[in-house]
């Protein structure tokens, strides 16, 4: 359970979800951690659970974003793992022809460009600060075409291509970047009906839906020295959804 000890981890989305587990286990495993969130509340409640630091964060706003990562460097003294989980999902299904402007703007300014402004100022303080492990959060829509979603799942694409490339540039200042894409998880934050977590579930060969917690279990090896020769690669956590 130390096996993050001495490590500064920085979370985007960690006041709920995949995010406030992965923030959990992180501290956990001994890092010490801050919790971003666009909920200022929420984030300072998670700080204080787990003896962390919070910022409020809307990872849209790339100023904020320097800012956040700048405040984690003074607060810590060190940033080595980043944890990319903010995004936005798509609660009414639309076809393509039905996608306005600018609901298109609303998932691809958060789940795109919100990963890229973390990157840049991610490997911007690691590379040259002796490297550091970066986990971007995509989805089963990073490699799956989700009819209904297809902002979404342009944006969950763009995010692994991002996630290869800048593995490819950063790898020789030590820093390893490396995606988890996840099935459908059984979140508070992602209210379901019985019936349609019943559905959902019928969709993965393992027969139910994720937990935060076996998602960030995986976060946790990626962050690690476990996984020291693991970059610009992905993990499924999807119950065998993309196996089919």
């Amino acid at each position: 359970m130390n096996a993050l000890r001495g490590e500064v981890a920085f979370v985007t989305g960690g006041g709920a979800g995949i995010g406030l587990a992965c923030a959990v286990e992180l501290a956990r495993r001994g890092a010490r951690v801050m919790i971003t969130d666009i909920d200022e509340a929420a984030a300072r409640e998670v700080a204080s659970s787990i003896g962390g630091a919070a910022f409020a964060l809307d990872v849209r706003d790339p100023v904020a974003v320097d800012a956040a990562v700048a405040a984690t460097v003074e607060e810590f003294g060190s940033l080595t793992v980043a944890v990319n989980n903010a995004g936005v999902g798509v609660p009414t299904p639309f076809r393509t022809a039905e996608v306005t402007d600018a609901e298109w703007r609303r998932v691809l300014t958060v789940n795109l460009d919100g990963v890229f402004h973390c990157l840049r100022a991610e490997t911007g303080v690691m590379a040259g600060r002796g490297g550091g492990s970066i986990v971007n959060i995509g989805s089963i829509g990073s490699l799956v075409g989700l009819p209904g979603a297809v902002t979404y799942t342009a944006a969950k694409h763009a995010v692994l291509g991002m996630t290869k490339a800048v593995a490819a540039e950063y790898a020789a200042d030590g820093v390893r970047v490396n995606l988890v894409t996840p099935g459908y998880v059984d979140t508070a934050i992602s209210p379901r009906s019985p019936e349609q977590k019943a559905a959902l579930a019928a969709k993965h060969p393992l027969g139910r839906l994720a937990t935060s917690e076996e998602v960030a279990a995986v976060v946790c090896f990626l962050a690690s020295r476990e996984s020291s020769f693991v970059t610009g690669s992905y993990y499924s956590v999807d119950g065998g959804f993309t196996a089919l």
